[in-house]
């Protein structure tokens, strides 16, 4: 009788370990195939559909559920998993990697600016933007979701000091945007969008600069073909005119990791954060950086922008940490 219980207590072991082994191997594919899906569109150079948008702003982040299912497959003994871990690994690895051209002008230089662009969150950042903008000293300023009593105040306090050259699209919620310039600037039309996208042109050493800010809306479950035709237009934007210096700021709701905003980038534009070497610092959600987040606000420049210096502002009462840049411009050669 001793030999028989000792056999059904070791038969229920080893069933009892099959069957956590099964449950491991199957929460490992479950996570493999998740992670594989938004791989995928990274590979096919798609942003796919809800939930994929959402998920590539973190493609970093996923090699943690990535790791995790390795892990479960090895104490699973499931080797196809271990192989299926180790390519999605490989693969996020690969992508991780910057995108985009990085060449420096040859021309000599001509002007230095400084770029500040803040999304306030509907106007709450508005004080500490502007103590960050009297502290750091922007040439130029990029704001969204700059509401009327944040224009107002914006209007209040630089248009007598430092700031009195503006363009703006008024609204309320995040419908508001501002353009504010030390230098003179001249009226563009914009670019259309859901939210307000203003645009103008400035003079620079006589050289003529185009300005446009960027707030695309964001890729919300049921808004994702608004925010894909909305970066379609800032691509064709920045397209429409590769002769003219060219700076595209805002709170474009996109990072490196959307197609959407790549091809911005292949239409000739750089990313001035990583110019400077800050290729992947968060900049939203603000309340989690810079150890949890997504670039997803940027300054693009032409190619005869060069930046030496990019920093992530944080702007108390936003949830975006604002972007600064110092930037070269070049004689094109």
């Amino acid at each position: 009788m001793d030999a028989v219980a000792v056999e059904r207590t070791t038969t229920a072991e080893e069933a009892e370990r099959a069957s956590r082994r099964r449950s491991g191997a199957w929460f490992a594919g479950l996570l493999l195939a998740g992670v594989s899906a938004v791989l995928g569109c990274r590979v096919a150079d798609s942003d796919g559909v809800t939930p994929v948008p959402q998920l590539l702003a973190f493609l970093p982040w996923l090699l943690a559920p990535t790791a995790l299912a390795l892990l479960l497959a090895l104490r699973a003994r499931w080797r196809t998993g271990l192989v299926w871990g180790v390519v999605v690994l490989g693969g996020l690895a690969w992508y991780i990697e910057p995108y985009g051209r990085t060449d420096e002008p040859s021309g000599p230089p001509l002007a230095e600016l400084r770029v500040l662009t803040s999304n306030v969150q509907f106007g709450r950042g508005t004080d500490a933007l502007i103590d960050a903008v009297r502290r750091d000293d922007p040439d130029i300023v990029f704001v969204q979701e700059c509401e009327q009593t944040c224009s107002a105040a914006l209007r209040d306090a630089f248009e007598q000091d430092g700031y009195p050259y503006r363009q703006a699209v008024e609204g309320y919620g995040s419908d508001g945007s501002v353009i504010l310039s030390r230098l003179p600037l001249t009226r563009a039309p914009g670019v259309p969008g859901t939210m307000g996208m203003p645009g103008a042109s400035t003079e620079v050493n006589g050289r003529t600069v185009r300005l446009q800010l960027a707030h695309p809306m964001p890729p919300l479950p049921g808004q994702v073909d608004t925010w894909r035709r909305e970066l379609g237009r800032l691509r064709a934007y920045a397209a429409a005119d590769t002769s003219t210096s060219t700076i595209l700021a805002g709170d474009f709701n996109a990072s490196q990791d959307h197609a959407a905003f790549r091809r911005i980038l292949d239409a000739g534009l750089r990313d001035g954060a990583r110019l400077a070497g800050n290729t992947r610092t968060p900049s939203w959600p603000a309340r989690t950086t810079p150890t949890f987040g997504a670039q997803i606000d940027h300054v693009l420049v032409s190619p005869d922008f060069a930046a030496r210096r990019a920093r992530f502002l944080r702007v108390d009462g936003t949830d975006h940490r604002a972007l600064l840049v110092d930037l070269t411009l070049h004689r094109r050669s």
